[in-house]
């Protein structure tokens, strides 16, 4: 296995593994990794117009719309009239999911430091600038077949049809 196999093989297996943290942490509840994704927005952002929800996801209006009502009712978010356009919506959260993501960012904060205290200090700032180099990349390529439309056949064209080739986007 080459090295840069071995890196997206690992990258792949953390995000699978994230996955399956938040499956266990949301078992019970009506949050979906797209529910949450709102929600952590509504969070660092404050209330905001369904339609301005919807650029900042990069989702259509009318999927941020479904992520609203469900969330809605749940009890994690409020609808209310735009003061100056009566055409738009404010979705905010409420007190209790306020609370709910006051308690998700500091147990976001304890596994970040849990999982960085697993990678030497020295380290850190390497690994930090990989990622990142990885993330805007992988960004870049997404835009650039998403433009193209040749994101169907990614897998056949980058990795010779072999199994794991394809990256969902």
């Amino acid at each position: 296995m080459t090295p840069e196999i071995a890196v997206l093989d690992r990258l792949l297996e953390v995000s699978e593994l994230f996955q399956k943290d938040m499956a266990r942490a949301f078992t019970g509840t009506p949050l979906t990794p797209s529910r949450t994704r709102l929600l952590w927005d509504l969070a660092a952002n404050g209330p905001s117009a369904q339609h301005v929800l919807a650029t900042r996801l990069e989702m259509s209006a009318r999927n941020v719309t479904g992520l609203v009502d469900a969330l809605e009712a749940g009890g994690y978010v409020t609808r209310s009239p735009h003061p100056s356009d009566r055409r738009a919506i404010i979705v905010d959260l409420t007190a209790s999911a306020r609370r709910f993501m006051q308690n998700m960012q500091r147990e976001h904060a304890e596994l970040s430091a849990e999982l960085l205290g697993a990678v030497d200090e020295a380290d850190r700032e390497p690994l930090m600038r990989g990622i990142t180099a990885i993330s805007s990349r992988l960004r870049e390529l997404i835009a650039t077949e998403g433009e193209s439309g040749e994101g169907e056949n990614r897998g056949e064209e980058r990795a010779g049809g072999e199994p794991g080739g394809t990256v969902k986007t």
